[in-house]
């Protein structure tokens, strides 16, 4: 949520440079917009926007330092006023800023009383005026900034801008920042897929350090105003990797990508693979935790873990695990899956298991994140920039993880790759085949509800497929357990309802069988995806059984389902509204 992007350096043309960069980040979700960049003599130009990036270039304008920040409606509404950066009466300090800053109204109510005059209703707005009442006791802006981090409370990541001593200040709790340089600047991005185009040599803050760029020089202090070293690190991202390169949008792009990203979960990580899975094997409690898609993979994971593993692992929603961290011991051992690494659901609930001294293991897909360096130990998804809001790639990459990780307990690691592999040619003919999905598309654009039912490892595919059509297309769509039905769900079907229903031949065939027969009974319009067709499907999506790693194909067709249903209603697939790619908010 919220985008950063700053620049100092030899460059002369730095607005269109933020504006790039800002635009590199829109997939993070955002409101509003606005660009700082300095000028000569002082001078600074300074453009605040309601809405979506619809220019293509800014005019020309000679600078050689600024920042930018896409806005996420937090505190205040979507005004011109409420935009990024933020300055203090003088228009001297000027501030972006990601997260929220809990005691602001105090802090607010007094600079007011000391004469601070406010033009916005954020947050935000409290720190370019902090540093202006600092500043009348002392210049010096690394002590201004120490003194800052000590009075405000939250998850934040700021950038202060010094316009007369031309010099950035960042620094950061929980929410990312990360800055990269190379011969001609300096780059600082709250992602660092932004730096992708620029550099790949990048170093990620850790909480309470204070990083300073003047005169075109980096240093890094700690907490307490102490030098340190910076120790970059090589990103493995490649340009073309973050741009559409042909295809229309990022989420089929990604969609596209997911069998070649499979590939490499199969292939190369079998080392990874059996350390991660040794170190589960020694814990005595173990629990995956994940928001949204990473959630459902959780919950997949715990269904692979019994049925091939049999072993017990938990499925958490990360956003509750920190009320459930009392029972977690020395020897728990806890797996948060995040594709940013920078979730801040997930980093709360794992700093608080750290407090507990259980293990962290952590599958994700950015190597130097947050959750990268707060883990014991990791595993890269290795699935490349994921840009589109919605996960695909990253997701059945995921799952490819857990189901090795569950053949490797199990001692039968060759065949999860052999079942994979057929997984793979079964996503790859979907993809080939996905006009007979458009179809389906166009039938169910207008459809007020969509179900989808599973059992056992179908289950979480159903979660994960509902989510994908609603977070799309905006359609309501509900996946559950087929053994629900009777319980009360049975009473929302009514004639005509589509009903999507995994039905691989395992052990779950026959009661989803008897589950679609009872919602055909009630008029739905029965969409079967087996590799066994039956009389009850009104339609028939064939895909070959693969063993429980048909949960990955068969979340592939969910996926293009998802993406042409949003066609088909003219919608965004990749920004869809209210929607953030790396939530760094509570």
């Amino acid at each position: 949520m919220c985008g950063i992007f700053a620049y100092q350096g030899e460059k002369t043309d730095v607005a269109n440079l933020i504006f790039s960069g800002l635009k590199s980040l829109e997939y993070r979700g955002y409101d509003s917009w606005g660009i700082l960049v300095k000028k000569n003599n002082n001078a600074f130009y300074l453009k605040r926007q309601v809405g979506k990036i619809k220019e293509e270039k800014l005019s020309p304008i000679f600078s050689t330092e600024g920042f930018g920040h896409t806005r996420w409606a937090t505190h205040g509404g979507v005004f011109e006023k409420n935009t990024h950066p933020h300055f203090d009466c003088q228009k001297q300090i000027f501030v972006v800023h990601n997260g929220i800053i809990e005691n602001f109204n105090q802090l607010k109510q007094e600079l007011i009383k000391k004469g601070h005059i406010f033009t916005s209703e954020t947050d935000t707005e409290v720190l370019p005026h902090l540093a202006e009442e600092l500043r009348k006791k002392t210049n010096d802006r690394l002590k201004i900034i120490k003194e800052i981090i000590k009075k405000i409370q939250g998850l934040n990541a700021v950038i202060f801008y010094f316009l007369n001593n031309s010099e950035f200040y960042a620094f950061k709790n929980s929410s990312p920042i990360v800055v990269g340089k190379n011969h001609d600047g300096i780059f600082l991005a709250s992602d660092a897929s932004a730096l992708a185009p620029y550099t790949n040599k990048v170093y990620f803050l850790d909480d309470g350090e204070i990083l300073v760029i003047k005169e075109k020089n980096l240093s890094l202090f700690n907490k307490n105003g102490k030098p340190k070293k910076i120790n970059f690190i090589n990103l493995n991202y490649k340009v073309e990797d973050t741009l559409l390169g042909g295809y229309k949008h990022f989420m089929i792009k990604e969609i596209n990508e997911q069998p070649k990203v499979l590939k490499t979960s199969v292939d190369t990580q079998e080392q990874n693979l059996k350390k991660a899975a040794n170190l589960i094997k020694k814990s005595y409690g173990s629990y995956f935790i994940g928001c949204g898609s990473a959630y459902y993979a959780s919950l997949t994971g715990t269904y692979f873990f019994s049925k091939i593993a049999r072993r017990h692992i938990n499925a958490a929603v990360a956003s509750e695990f920190s009320y459930l961290v009392d029972f977690l011991k020395e020897t728990s051992l806890v797996i948060p899956l995040s594709q940013s690494g920078e979730t801040i659901d997930v980093i709360s609930s794992i700093k608080k298991a750290k407090e507990k001294k259980a293990k962290i293991l952590a599958l994700t897909n950015v190597l130097g994140s947050t959750l990268y360096r707060l883990a014991d130990e990791k595993l890269l998804l290795l699935a490349g920039p994921e840009k589109c809001v919605l996960s695909t790639k990253s997701f059945t990459a995921k799952l490819a993880f857990l189901y090795l990780l569950a053949h490797i307990l199990n001692g039968s690691f060759k065949k999860g790759q052999e079942n994979l592999k057929k997984a793979i040619k079964e996503v790859e003919k979907i993809i080939n085949e996905r006009e007979k999905i458009k179809k389906l598309a166009s039938l169910l654009k207008n459809k007020k509800h969509i179900f989808i039912l599973g059992r056992g490892v179908s289950y979480p595919v159903a979660l994960e497929s509902a989510l994908k059509i609603k977070e799309s297309s905006y359609i309501h769509a509900e996946g559950f357990p087929g053994g629900e039905l009777k319980h009360g769900v049975i009473a929302l079907i009514e004639k005509e309802t589509p009903v999507i229903v995994y039905n691989p031949v395992d052990e779950t065939y026959e009661d989803t069988l008897s589950s679609s027969y009872e919602v055909s009974a009630r008029g739905a319009y029965v969409i079967g995806i087996s590799s066994k067709n039956n009389p009850v499907y009104n339609q028939f999506f064939q895909i070959e059984d693969c063993a429980d790693a048909t949960t990955i194909p068969n979340v592939v067709f969910a996926q293009l389902l998802g993406y042409y249903l949003t066609l088909a209603r003219g919608l965004d697939p990749d920004k869809p509204r209210n929607l953030a790619k790396s939530v760094t908010v509570k």
